[in-house]
């Protein structure tokens, strides 16, 4: 088994650095990106996610990529690209968190901007245990543990593997895909993304 967590209380993770957007060809960076995402998602052991806070960008694209998430009632969700770098994510990314949070929130995380809370995502299936406060949390995390390590490991390895294919099958990335995050990383509107969160001001994009 491989637990992933953050900062307790603040963050699970607050998305990437910045920085390495700009030090890196755009392409080559979300490809390894995709890359490190796919490995963690193929690994044998159960993987789960246990979020204390804020979760977005490429922290929400960890925890998507985990087989099972647990978090605090006051843990939020998101992709709030939209309104801060105007960038855009893999097709896979985005096929993920469809699988994991279904397309309506997805949408809203995407196209709003707006940040999920825990009990919405637990009622829809994202997250499995809503936990009142962080030592409920590891409470709730320690019960998960003691059952997975009772688990049959034939049962985990071949349910894994079928659900790995699944999500090779559905949620590859599109034809093209390359291109359009080329055009995006090379575009106005990342560019004052960047500019205005560096500033930390508001971005005035363009389109």
């Amino acid at each position: 088994m491989l637990v992933l967590r953050g900062a307790g209380g603040r963050a699970f993770a607050a998305g990437n650095e910045i920085s390495d957007f700009l030090e890196q060809e755009p392409v080559a960076y979300e490809d390894w990106i995709r890359e490190l995402l796919e490995a963690l998602f193929a690994l044998p052991q159960v993987t789960v996610a246990v979020v204390d806070g804020v979760c977005v960008g490429g922290g929400l694209a960890v925890a998507t990529h985990c087989d099972l998430r647990l978090a605090t009632a006051g843990s939020r969700f998101g992709y709030p690209i939209a309104r801060t770098l105007g960038n855009a994510l893999a097709g896979s990314i985005v096929y993920r968190c469809a699988s994991v949070f279904g397309e309506s929130l997805t949408r809203e995380m995407l196209l709003a901007s707006r940040l999920v809370d825990a009990p919405r995502a637990h009622a829809v299936g994202a997250v499995m245990t809503v936990a009142p406060d962080a030592e409920e949390l590891d409470a709730e995390l320690a019960r998960l543990l003691e059952g997975l390590a009772a688990a049959s490991p034939v049962t985990i390895r071949a349910t894994k593997g079928q659900l790995l294919d699944r999500a090779r099958r559905l949620e590859a990335s599109p034809e093209g895909d390359a291109e359009m995050l080329r055009e995006v990383y090379t575009g106005p509107d990342f560019a004052e993304g960047v500019r205005a969160f560096l500033a930390k001001e508001k971005p005035a994009f363009r389109g």
